[in-house]
């Protein structure tokens, strides 16, 4: 039996070793599993300097860890991180490396790809970013009209756009206050409209993220932001006025945009692993050098961390295996991540493109379709407010949703008692979809509170909790750069884990293109002197007929 035999009948041993060990202990309760052991706790968290993430509200046991230990080992988890982390082009369908880890290495050893240590060209783009960077902060960057620059819009889209727009909301504390970061990336013109509005273009930056400068959203809210600027400037101000961010040299200089103002990056830096590149730029300047710096060196911390750690100690190998269990043999199709920490409110947005781009495939590495479900649905809210949205259906619904926790445990304000309140709430919310209330429960609890006794029967299906519910909890001393950082670089290897272990490619995006595709050949046909669609099925060619009629002057 050949190398890649065994390993493929070790992983689907391992797989079938875990269905069966689900079939066993599928029916514990939660509130069992705490009963019996006063140590869980203890004995289902990890922490990574101040952080603790606690998963002992799983529905795991110590049996199911080893197991799960098992799958990635035959999954070989290790020997993926090692390429990872070698510049192997892992990402296969697009013939790359995903080296997003060499973007905030801080350590003094080389990274290479095919040989080439890539870490002296990281360097002086940081260099290059951090000198205009201060420029900006210091007034020093001025404008067509010699006015110092003090309004930045930063146009991209996807990983262009989530990472610096939820790293920004994030670390507003650390933001220069005289300076003002806007966000444009839907090419719904009231988007930029929005963001150009109230701004005066002799004082603002345009900042146009795009790794081909072709993007059809980014390059057409570009054009909408030039031509704004050079309506009041005139045509020579965009060099004075706008940045680029791309690897495409020529396109930007066609667009008008000076070399010394073109910040590139390279094709192994994937969209959603970008905020540590280049495309970090506007959250640079808002924050400053030194606190960017320390979100990398807090990423580079958690690289540490999952390189250097066994499994069992090991926090996004722990996140990335509760997931699998989840998913894989308890049947969640959902996830949700709920922060206890209203800076945090974008981090779910931000997560449903890293998780759900990266591992929505059911295609696997070698072109074969995948044999078990793969990415759940990712979305979220920002407590408390999520209480009043989500959880109705987390309790009580059908389908039970695992679900992230995540807070600080010390706020950035001192308005006395919210944040107490706040933690409770989170630690409660957790408790309930643990522990829950069954009918007898809330019957009793009814009773003892005056409700008479038709009522209670009558309302204790109503007001009972199945619970059961699995959730984590992450918690850390406060949010600031570096906690941030590590983060970030937590969910971005939990996810690698995942994908390594689904057998599918993390690092490719092939579903985003066909609606691209489609939308080139739709467009024209919008136009009112467009011919009537031909070759498009009933609907499409439907909707296109409507919205031209409805367009047309009226007779």
């Amino acid at each position: 039996m050949d190398g890649p035999t065994r390993a493929a009948t070790r992983l689907d041993r391992a797989w079938a070793t875990l269905a069966q060990h689900r079939d066993r202990i599928v029916s514990l309760h939660l509130r069992d599993l705490f009963a019996g052991d006063p140590e869980r706790f203890r004995r289902f968290s990890l922490r990574q300097e101040d952080l603790l993430f606690d998963y002992s509200k799983q529905r795991v046991t110590a049996e199911t860890m080893a197991l799960l230990h098992e799958l990635a080992r035959a999954a070989d988890v290790a020997g993926w991180t090692d390429r990872l982390f070698s510049g192997e082009r892992i990402n296969s369908t697009e013939d790359r490396a995903a080296y997003h880890v060499a973007l905030r290495n801080r350590s003094t050893a080389p990274m290479r790809i095919d040989g080439r240590d890539v870490m002296p060209d990281i360097r002086a783009v940081l260099e290059r970013m951090r000198a205009f960077a201060d420029r900006v902060r210091a007034g020093e960057q001025l404008g067509a009209t010699g006015k110092p620059l003090r309004s930045v819009i930063n146009i991209g889209i996807g990983g262009s756009d989530l990472g610096p727009a939820m790293a920004d909301q994030a670390l507003g504390k650390w933001r220069h206050p005289g300076l003002q970061l806007r966000h444009v990336s839907n090419v719904d013109g009231a988007d930029i409209e929005r963001a150009l509005s109230g701004l005066d273009p002799a004082t603002t930056l345009v900042i146009v993220a795009s790794k081909t400068f072709t993007t059809q959203e980014t390059m057409t809210n570009a054009a909408s932001a030039r031509a704004w600027l050079v309506g009041r400037l005139g045509e020579a101000a965009v060099g004075k006025h706008f940045v680029a961010v791309s690897t495409a040299r020529d396109a930007v200089a066609a667009f008008g945009i000076t070399r010394e103002n073109t910040f590139g990056f390279w094709d192994w830096v994937g969209g959603r692993y970008s905020l540590w590149s280049a495309i970090g730029l506007p959250l640079m300047i808002a924050i400053g050098p030194e606190s960017f710096d320390r979100m990398l060196e807090g990423a580079h911390a958690i690289d540490r961390h999952f390189r250097g750690t066994s499994l069992d100690a090991n926090i996004p190998v722990a996140m990335a295996l509760v997931g699998i269990w989840n998913t894989n043999f308890l049947g969640a199709r959902a996830h949700a991540v709920l922060p206890y920490d209203h800076r945090l409110r974008r981090f779910p947005a931000y997560l449903q493109q890293l998780e759900m781009e990266s591992n929505g495939k059911r295609i696997d590495r070698d072109g074969r379709t995948v044999r078990h479900a793969t990415c759940p649905v990712v979305f979220g809210e920002p407590g408390t407010n999520g209480q009043h949205a989500l959880m109705q259906l987390f309790h009580q619904g059908p389908d039970p949703v695992p679900t992230d926790f995540i807070a600080p445990v010390e706020p950035d304000h001192e308005l006395s008692g919210h944040h107490d309140i706040l933690l409770a709430n989170m630690i409660a919310q957790s408790q309930a979809l643990a522990i829950g209330e069954d009918e007898a429960e809330a019957r009793a609890a009814m009773l003892a509170s005056g409700t008479g006794r038709e009522t209670a029967d009558r309302l204790a299906p109503h007001r009972a909790f199945p619970g059961n519910r699995p959730s984590s909890t992450l918690l850390f001393r406060r949010l600031d750069p570096y906690t941030l950082g590590r983060l970030i670089a937590l969910y971005e290897h939990k996810v690698f884990v995942q994908g390594v272990i689904w057998g599918v490619n993390s690092f490719d995006q092939w579903g985003v293109e066909l609606g691209k595709t489609l939308a080139r050949k739709v467009l024209p046909e919008l136009s009112l002197n467009a011919l009537p669609a031909e070759g498009q099925d009933a609907s499409t060619a439907g909707l296109i007929g409507h919205i031209k009629a409805m367009r047309a002057p009226a007779p």
